[in-house]
């Protein structure tokens, strides 16, 4: 039953990165990849290339992400507890981002 459960939390992360990528002008795609998600993820959310290597780094890659999910949310119109809610509940908010209204805005 956890087993199930573990990969319908995976599923909705997917399939709701993969919307949100399309909708930031990315290949869905991306968002299977490990590493390179992330890579796009920076891209998205208008972060140098740098920061890339923050994400190796235990504990900086911790900080690194909450600053990343707050960037991505501000880049798609959204206030900082939804930018919160992309860091702890990304299984649900991704796909609101994907599926809502929202849009990306690229200024």
């Amino acid at each position: 039953m956890a087993t199930i459960l573990y990969l319908a939390i995976i599923l909705a992360c997917v399939v709701g990165m993969w919307k949100m990528f399309e909708k930031a002008g990315e290949a869905g795609w991306a968002s299977l990849i490990p590493f390179y998600n992330l890579w796009v993820l920076n891209r998205i959310a208008g972060k140098p290339w740098w920061w890339f290597i923050g994400y190796l780094i235990p504990l900086v890659n911790v900080v690194c992400y909450l600053l990343l999910s707050l960037a991505i949310a501000e880049k798609f119109g959204q206030p900082v507890l939804y930018g919160i809610g992309l860091f702890l509940f990304p299984f649900i908010f991704y796909p609101i981002l994907g599926f809502g209204n929202a849009r990306y805005e690229t200024i």
